[in-house]
């Protein structure tokens, strides 16, 4: 999948989920803040990205992950393994 196809389908994916507009959804904007994720939406969050791209994101690896841009690099870098 290219780059530009996965974050594409990422931010589709979370879009619906979270009831947010894609153009919300940048390479910068902060996840958190953005999605207005408490402790269970996040685990919701961590659920829908591994289910539907089959990655696993441990909890070590979410601590690092702040913006949609780092998510986007960690499923490519993931799917890429």
């Amino acid at each position: 999948m290219a780059k530009q196809e996965l974050v594409n389908r990422i931010n589709e994916v979370l879009a619906e989920e979270f009831e947010k507009e894609v153009s919300e959804l940048t390479p910068d904007a902060d996840i958190k803040a953005t999605l207005e994720l408490d402790s269970l939406s996040l685990v919701d969050m961590v659920a829908l990205i591994e289910t539907e791209f089959k990655v696993k994101l441990k909890g070590s690896e979410l601590a690092q992950i702040k913006t949609f841009g780092e998510l986007y690099d960690f499923v490519e870098q993931r799917l890429q393994a």
